[in-house]
């Protein structure tokens, strides 16, 4: 296969153009031929242009690539070596949703052929590729894993906003269906990934490595969550207790927040929900999990708490809200814990004012049916400045009181500014 592909004879499809998605089509495209499949034709027609959605990438990744752009399932039938690539999130409830899995796996099953190779990316719990894709995979085809195809998964490790550790540079795991695919798959990848490969034993390690991953950042970070908790009660500040443990060579140094985003803030569902179906149910994954979900109303309640201490009824009060990506410098509002934010004090019948220097206004109003502000007015109550975006590290103490009316309020959840002339204003960190 990795020959063929290599002098063109066959081609390599991608599904599903996200975060994840795009940036391995454009890399492969660099030595391969490539197809670049979304089910959005908007989204598809800003690529043909050159354009990035999720604006991650610029206009020069898309030059001198050989890919085509398209939302047409018949064009599939061209491609060879499959990579699925879409979102894994999960409902209302917290459970995985597969819908968008299946729904690809249908997709690639309808144009499978014998010889063909399909690797997922998105992330799952271990056992979803082999128990849940595959016989989508064979029924659609009529087609038999190993007599007729193979599978692979590779987990991806996009970090979006990261300019340093892009792609190439970040070491790929890879596995197969067996060992021929597992030799195969990794040459195809090892083609673009200079970082190297790990070549897992098996799909379901390379599937429960990555959920890990997630998993075990979740839990870090909820244990400074509850941390900063108790320690708030004891008028204690909990990033100078961070910074004088971090002294000790095996400390390590993770700090309190709010946990959005696609895969901190879900992956731990999809390994919880599988758990559960073996009969086992979680204690410390989904305490995590719990403190985590939960923050955003500790935070409204602290601010409402300040308010009123304040002489201020939250009901008469206007506050502003800066960022809402679920992370520094990227568009990505994906499971915004800040929109969380917004309406707990929305039920307090807070006036909540939005900005954001990176977020689209109308994926805002789309995803959580709020809306941003060009810029802040002024005579606030409190300001919360919720996301480290790097236009936001530039200001300084001087600016908010400069928007914001007596007696004000400052809540530095990313801890970016220094707290020494505050000239009269209340300021609290996590």
């Amino acid at each position: 296969m990795y020959q063929e592909l290599k002098q063109k004879r066959k081609q390599i499809a991608v599904i599903g153009l996200g975060y994840v998605g795009l940036p391995i089509a454009l890399e492969f495209a660099r030595q391969f031929k490539v197809i670049g499949f979304d089910i959005n034709p908007d989204r598809v027609a800003m690529m043909q242009r050159g354009e990035d959605p999720s604006r991650e990438i610029g206009p020069a990744d898309f030059e001198g690539k050989d890919i085509r752009f398209t939302a047409d399932p018949e064009v599939l039938r061209q491609a060879h070596f499959f990579v699925v690539a879409v979102p894994t999130p999960v409902d209302d409830y917290k459970v995985p949703d597969l819908k968008p899995l299946q729904r690809a796996s249908e997709a690639v099953g309808k144009v499978l052929k014998r010889g063909d190779y399909v690797i997922y990316e998105s992330t799952v719990y271990p056992g979803c590729t082999e128990e849940d894709c595959l016989p989508i995979l064979e029924q659609f085809s009529g087609l038999k894993l190993g007599a007729d195809f193979r599978i692979g998964y590779s987990p991806e490790r996009i970090n979006p906003g990261d300019r340093e550790r892009t792609l190439p540079n970040i070491l790929k795991i890879v596995s197969g269906s067996d060992a021929e695919a597992l030799e195969e798959i990794a040459a195809v990848y090892g083609s673009i990934i200079r970082a190297g490969i790990y070549k897992a034993p098996t799909i379901k390690v390379a599937e429960a490595a990555k959920v890990i991953e997630n998993t075990q950042r979740d839990l870090n970070i909820s244990l400074m969550n509850e941390l900063s908790i108790i320690f708030d009660k004891m008028s204690i500040d909990t990033q100078e207790v961070i910074k004088a443990a971090g002294t000790k060579w095996n400390f390590l140094k993770f700090t309190p927040g709010l946990v959005g985003g696609h895969c901190i803030g879900v992956d731990p569902y999809y390994l919880l929900y599988k758990s559960r179906q073996l009969g086992y149910d979680p204690q410390v994954i989904h305490s995590g999990r719990r403190i985590n979900d939960g923050m955003p109303a500790y935070i409204a309640t602290k601010l409402v708490q300040m308010l009123i201490k304040r002489g201020k009824a939250p009901q008469q009060t206007k506050v502003l809200i800066m960022g809402i990506t679920f992370k520094e410098n990227v568009a990505d509002i994906r499971n915004s814990k800040v929109a969380d934010l917004v309406r707990e004090l929305m039920k307090y019948s807070v006036n909540v004012h939005i900005v954001d220097a990176q977020a689209s206004p109308n994926e805002v109003a789309h995803e959580y049916n709020l809306t941003l502000m060009d810029s802040p007015s002024n005579q606030y109550d409190a300001v919360v400045v919720a996301v480290g975006h790097d236009e936001y590290r530039q200001l300084d103490i001087a600016y908010f009181r400069s928007i914001m009316n007596s007696q004000p309020i400052l809540l530095d959840l990313k801890g970016l500014y220094a707290t020494g002339d505050l000239d009269g204003m209340e300021y609290w960190r996590m």
